[in-house]
């Protein structure tokens, strides 16, 4: 069984991309983030052409959270189920973003995430990541435990250890790195949960966010920062797993790549 992750910016403007790596890498189950559509526009009939079903959370602003299965999907989660609201300062109200999707896919049972990026150390939006960190690990936690396979994979907008950046020094100060946003991936990992890191391709460390600008792609400037933790049953059945660099070249790409994890059930 062949499952993916694919911080996708934008699942309109990267359809063809989509729909040419589905074809070549034929994963069995891939979980989307950042669609920036609304789940009622998200491109169904494209992907179910290629034997996909697909569940979609979004709202159209900058996020959304897809999966597409041909194993099938039942018992669908929209949201944690006690997630926490993200209020702007210029807002009246707290908003529930649409940031994770749950499914049951044959065998395996699969959160998609993007985590809130943080914006900067201080930022309110820092400590909304911190809280959607905390709350992921509290509504995971009867699932990592299950028997069966589990796993969370997404854009956790968090690299776990300085190995998972080029140059460390480069983000000092900044989100991403920080004690506290590694500390909630630990606590997430300490609920059952263990870091399928991909196997090194072309350079020692298995990347997988590359930035647009300054040529950080050819250069390899990246980060680890898109994430499969899975469950004790789900990590020993890992037969492999790599970083798909091929998806990331060219003009029209994501910024991210998508990671791709091998089971042997």
């Amino acid at each position: 069984m062949r499952i993916a992750t694919w911080n996708i910016n934008s699942v309109t403007a990267r359809l063809p991309k989509l729909l040419e790596w589905l074809e070549g890498a034929k994963p069995d189950v891939l979980c989307l983030q950042e669609l920036k559509v609304a789940a009622g526009a998200f491109p169904y009939e494209a992907v179910r052409e290629l034997g996909y079903e697909t569940e979609a959370h979004g709202t159209g602003r900058w996020n959304g959270v897809a999966i597409l299965s041909k194993v099938g999907l039942t018992d669908v989660v929209r949201g944690l189920p006690n997630q926490p609201g993200y209020q702007a300062e210029d807002a009246l109200l707290p908003e529930l973003e649409a940031r994770a999707i749950a499914a049951t896919c044959g065998p395996v049972r699969v959160w998609s995430v993007y985590v809130p990026n943080g914006r900067e150390v201080g930022h309110a939006h820092y400590r909304y990541k911190l809280d959607w960190l905390a709350t992921l690990r509290q509504d995971i936690a009867e699932d990592a435990a299950a028997d069966r396979p589990f796993a969370v994979l997404g854009d956790y907008n968090v690299a776990p250890t300085d190995e998972d950046v080029f140059d460390v020094a480069a983000f000092e100060g900044q989100t991403h790195v920080t004690p506290l946003e590694r500390k909630a991936l630990a606590d997430l990992r300490a609920a059952g949960l263990s870091d399928v890191v991909p196997r090194a391709l072309k350079y020692d460390r298995p990347y997988t966010y590359w930035d647009y600008r300054q040529l950080c792609f050819p250069k390899n400037r990246g980060m680890r920062i898109d994430l499969v933790y899975g469950n004790a049953a789900f990590a020993a059945a890992v037969s492999d797993s790599y970083v798909d660099r091929e998806a990331r070249k060219g003009k029209g790409t994501s910024d991210h790549a998508p990671v791709v994890v091998d089971l042997d059930l």
